[in-house]
């Protein structure tokens, strides 16, 4: 395993694991995801780079859309949260009250 691809591997195993360990906030939580979706945007990019191959030249274009659509939904549900709640705290969310 070269250097590179370790690195983008730990950093994914980084945010997975403060996604799994440290679930007390939700922008936690949201900054965890964000972290691994750029560590694939980063590994897919340089994989398509690496292979040439123009066929998944639109690949990491498309994982980019789709994590900012994520990100702008993470932060609308923290916004409504926040205002709903008074707090951004996973604990307290519950789904079975409405």
């Amino acid at each position: 395993m070269t250097p590179m691809h370790f690195s983008f591997s730990s950093a994914f195993i980084l945010g997975l694991m403060g996604l799994t360990f440290h679930r007390t906030h939700l922008l936690s939580a949201l900054l965890c995801l964000e972290g691994m979706m750029l560590s694939l945007f980063i590994a897919l990019a340089l994989w398509t780079l690496q292979f040439e191959s123009t066929s998944f030249s639109t690949a990491p274009m498309l994982l980019l859309a789709f994590s900012a659509c994520e990100a702008s939904t993470g932060l609308a549900l923290l916004v409504a949260t926040a205002r709903t709640h008074g707090t951004d705290r996973l604990q307290n969310l519950n789904l079975l009250q409405c």
